[in-house]
């Protein structure tokens, strides 16, 4: 069990974190203040993973299964409006996600390790860069020091606002969707605003994209067949009267419950705007962005978290499960066998959002989750 002394200093260490976020791909301080926290609690920490990623190993020394947990490390390019006095200090970045929580939780459970480590097999803490746009995962499993880290299982939470604080969502099957950003840009020419006809441009063919991409993935209701399609931005020239526009963008999330959907969404929207532009004589370019796998729970490893809860009398129930959002997580599960699950911790039914400028990662999830990963980690290997 973690002290009271433990539980203080892991949100002091929290609360560091909150102050100094670094967005994506850019969390060179935040992975250092891990190192430096983390010590010599673990046998092994392995450093620059897929960028910017951590990964503290704790082995007994003997056969067993290799566990993963995993937290993330980035914020959010979004301005805090807190009063805290642990509110960000970088102007335009916040952790208004809770990742600055998750690493805690990881810490404290790598506490506890260090205090006894695993009777058989080994535990891996990582600590992963760029959730947010979805390319961490996928570059720490590309990275070639990942290779002798391969897990057999892995586990993770998120805080969720909206479920009581404490109480958990989990099943097995579909946790959370794909999605990606497909990012639109048509090219015509400019000219005078007196003079439209002796330029090209994109107004029509941005106005007809719109509604016919939308019109792709217009379903509400999560099933194996979900698709969505939401615009996120558009842009048309500049902001001014004296000028017809040649440049303009649309950014589209597409959205679907399982990955084997999300070719086709992709390939249909991608035909839409080649269509679009081909009609309109505009030049087309299209590109991809936080490319997110859908994250699905292994049976098994969810019942491994299960019987944890249980054990610990935390009420779970499937709740709102499986949810819209993506979760980079999702491709640990797509290692070769690896298992995995994801729980959802509740943060309070009047917490504040995720992403929400006044949004704070509750201190009090700190020893409930490093609690759940210890319990997991000693049922399955003592």
């Amino acid at each position: 069990m973690l002290t009271n002394s433990d539980v203080a200093e892991l949100t002091a260490f929290r609360h560091e974190l909150h102050r100094y976020p670094e967005v994506s791909r850019q969390e060179d301080e935040t992975a250092a203040r891990v190192v430096a926290a983390l010590g010599q609690l673990a046998d092994r920490v392995v450093t620059g993973l897929g960028g910017h990623g951590v990964a503290a190993v704790f082995d007994s020394g003997k056969p067993g299964p290799s566990i993963l947990f995993r937290s993330e490390i980035d914020a959010l390019p979004i301005h805090e409006i807190s009063t805290a006095p642990h509110r960000s200090l970088i102007h335009g970045v916040a952790h208004l996600c809770g990742h600055d929580g998750h690493s805690a939780i990881l810490l404290g459970l790598a506490r506890l390790l260090s205090r006894k480590r695993p009777s058989c097999g080994r535990v891996i803490l990582m600590f992963q860069p760029a959730e947010e746009d979805g390319s961490g995962a996928a570059a720490v499993i590309a990275d070639p020091h990942f290779a002798d880290l391969h897990p057999d299982w892995a586990f993770s939470l998120h805080n969720m606002p909206g479920i009581k604080l404490g109480d958990c969502w989990l099943a097995p099957g579909p946790n959370c969707c794909a999605s990606v950003g497909l990012k639109i840009e048509m090219e015509g020419k400019t000219s005078h605003a007196a003079q439209p006809d002796h330029g090209l441009s994109p107004g029509l063919a941005i106005a007809e994209l719109i509604p016919a991409l939308m019109a792709l993935g217009s379903s509400r209701e999560l099933s194996p067949d979900f698709r969505l399609v939401t615009i996120t931005h558009a842009l048309l020239g500049e902001p001014a009267f004296g000028i017809a526009p040649g440049h303009g963008e649309v950014w589209a999330t597409l959205r679907t419950m399982i990955d084997a959907r999300m070719e086709s969404l992709k390939a249909q929207a991608v035909a839409l705007a080649q269509t679009a532009a081909e009609k309109h004589g505009l030049r087309l370019t299209l590109s991809l962005h936080d490319d997110f796998a859908a994250c699905a729970n292994d049976p098994a490893a969810t019942a491994q978290i299960a019987a944890a809860l249980e054990a610990l009398n935390i009420q779970h129930t499937p709740g709102a499960l499986p949810m819209r959002a993506s979760e980079d997580f999702g491709r640990f599960g797509h290692l070769p066998g690896c298992k995995s699950a994801m729980l959802m911790l509740g943060a309070g039914l009047n917490h504040p959002s995720l992403h929400n400028p006044d949004y704070d990662f509750p201190d009090d999830l700190i020893a409930t989750g490093t609690q759940i990963f210890h319990r997991i980690a000693r049922d399955m290997l003592g």
